[in-house]
């Protein structure tokens, strides 16, 4: 299996990669075991991913980034996944960078000059906030329970929302609510952006999770309690906010895949280095079969990895919805990542578990990969319904009994 990737985005790649090695991974090992890196930094690296031409690549350039091609940036989002420093500073980070994709694609020339540009400049920080607690909307987002009414020129919105990432940091909210209570949620819910400082939007707390700490990333509950909001802030089409939402979420699982990937090829170098540099049982750890082995098929897996996503992507580039292919590509590179890295830790012994190396934040951080943007059971029923759906019941007489 090859990849195809464009010129462009090979190009885009390697200014990428330079740009870890050179200036990102000496500043993410002065802080490795020290706790989270400050805004101070992270900006620092930001200006100089602008120097190099690799700061926020997706975005359109009318609205402060390169203007590349989804397709061309995925080469850029792999080498941004290699450090959690990365994506930030290259401003590929979610949910920033889901976010504003979604305004970029749906959202009005005003909304875009009010939140898209200061998101891509840095300025501010955004939320998605969608998943709801029992009795709401989790894995089954027809369960949904917030409402927004319109009453007059102002949409009023209630309800409880949770796991909104980046919520403390947010400075505008993409809520979803259901606008037509009388239609099926997928065809009455819509989106809105909401200002975190709203009168009624109750930060409620942030919720203590799994997660890595060279980095910051809050997980909130949040209440929305009659919060009104002129109608202009309605975002996309009245009553499409779920294929608003998927909009959103198919590229994004793709580019979530892409930095997973990177993250997990990043562990194996940490691994490999370290067995190479360890003697034990009368020679180096690299050349003992066992992990020479384990650490192939890794290689492997994650090469199968990357070309699904990029089938997935070409298909979303040409117009098509993929739904497959991203349900596929994510639950794969997902399983596959979270392997990588528990056994690039398994290598690297005590050393794997310490925060001396990166390898023990990588596995705090990747084994979410398996549930958020859709649990792996969620993309796994949406591929049954189409592997069974061609099912034809004579084939069961071809079926041979026990003991034939």
């Amino acid at each position: 299996m090859e990849y195809n990737d464009t010129e462009a985005g090979r190009e885009l790649g390697e200014r990428a990669r330079k740009f870890v090695d050179e200036i990102v991974l000496p500043v993410e090992r002065e802080h490795t075991g020290e706790g989270a890196v400050s805004d101070a930094a992270i900006e620092e690296l930001r200006e100089e991913a602008r120097e190099r031409d690799v700061y926020c690549p997706q975005i359109d350039e009318e609205h402060g980034g390169l203007g590349y091609d989804f397709r061309d940036v995925l080469p850029l989002f792999e080498q941004a996944g290699r450090s959690l420093l990365a994506e930030r500073a290259m401003r590929v980070a979610a949910p920033d960078e889901g976010n504003m994709h979604t305004i970029e694609l749906v959202g009005t020339e005003k909304q875009k000059e009010e939140w898209l540009e200061p998101l891509v400049a840095g300025e501010i920080h955004s939320a998605f906030s969608m998943t709801e607690p029992a009795p709401g909307a989790g894995s089954d987002p027809k369960m949904m329970q917030t409402k927004a009414e319109k009453d007059g020129d102002e949409w009023v919105i209630d309800g409880h929302k949770w796991w909104t990432t980046q919520g403390t940091e947010a400075n505008v909210l993409i809520v979803m609510a259901r606008t037509d209570m009388d239609a099926h949620p997928y065809n009455g819910t819509s989106l809105f952006l909401v200002p975190a400082g709203a009168d009624g939007v109750e930060m409620v707390r942030d919720i203590p999770h799994l997660g890595p700490s060279i980095v910051h990333s809050s997980h909130t509950e949040v209440k929305y309690d009659g919060v009104r909001i002129p109608e202009e802030h309605l975002l996309g089409e009245l009553n499409e906010g779920f294929t608003h939402a998927q909009q959103r979420l198919g590229p994004a699982r793709l580019t979530h895949c892409m930095r997973y990937s990177g993250m997990a090829k990043r562990a194996l170098d940490v691994a490999k280095a370290y067995l190479s540099e360890r003697e034990a049982f009368g020679g180096s750890l690299a050349d003992k079969q066992g992990p020479r082995f384990d650490i192939t098929d890794e290689e492997i897996r994650l090469h199968a990895a990357g070309t699904m996503v990029r089938d997935a992507a070409e298909k979303i580039a040409r117009g098509e919805e993929a739904r497959h292919e991203v349900s596929a590509s994510k639950v794969f590179t997902a399983n596959v990542a979270q392997d990588a890295i528990d056994t690039a830790l398994q290598m690297c012994g005590g050393a794997g578990m310490s925060k001396d190396l990166p390898i023990a934040d990588f596995y705090e951080s990747v084994r979410s990969f398996r549930i958020v943007d859709g649990a792996d059971e969620v993309h796994k029923r949406t591929l049954a319904r189409k592997f069974f759906s061609d099912v034809d019941p004579e084939d069961v007489s071809e079926i041979p009994t026990f003991g034939e």
